[in-house]
């Protein structure tokens, strides 16, 4: 079975002021000096080598950044409607794939072994699974090959909650030690927070 990841970084980092995903993770954090962007590239590829980044139009020096780390690199052109747009493009550059593993690039700190657990979940046949803490879920979030229509039909800034919602029963929660699965980075603050 084929697992594809895709790393959304198609985003305009409003709340943040700048460019979030090209900015460094601060002294004492893991990979501390590493662009956001790349530390979450290397842990998805770290479990999936054949891993796509979505980015948005003219963000090349984020781009260049993402295929010098192994990323093929998808232009969403459409990337200011939202991260559905996003995902849905990501998932179209990879129609062959088994499933995929929809990561965030603004989500520095999900380990390799949480996103090998997802795929190994997919492996043995859930249809959607996420990693969960205290019972909480994170992302990123697996779905199986049975959702490709429905994912490359999304539009819009909700990304895939809809498809979620409708399919609640069908998610594999896979309980793991990890914070990063729910700490993303939307501002300045977040970054010296936790």
């Amino acid at each position: 079975m084929i697992f594809r990841g895709i790393l959304l970084a198609a985003g305009y980092s409003k709340r943040f002021g700048s460019n979030k995903l090209l900015q460094a993770l601060p002294a004492g954090s893991p990979q501390a000096g590493t662009p956001i962007a790349l530390a979450a590239a290397r842990h998805l590829l770290e479990a999936l080598p054949d891993s796509i980044a979505v980015v948005r139009p003219r963000a090349q020096k984020l781009g260049k950044l993402l295929r010098d780390a192994g990323c093929s690199t998808v232009v969403c052109k459409n990337a200011a409607d939202g991260m559905g747009t996003s995902l849905a493009a990501g998932v179209r550059a990879a129609p062959d794939a088994d499933g995929w593993v929809i990561a965030l690039a603004d989500m520095p700190f999900v380990r390799p072994e949480t996103i090998a657990k997802i795929v190994q979940a997919m492996e043995q046949g859930a249809a959607i699974a996420a990693p969960a803490i205290g019972g909480e879920r994170g992302h990123p979030v697996g779905f199986a090959r049975a959702f490709f229509e429905e994912l490359v039909s999304l539009k819009g800034d909700a990304g895939a909650r809809e498809v979620l919602k409708r399919n609640a029963g069908r998610i594999t929660l896979c309980e793991v030690d990890d914070p990063g699965v729910l700490r993303d980075i939307d501002q300045p603050s977040d970054l010296s927070a936790g």
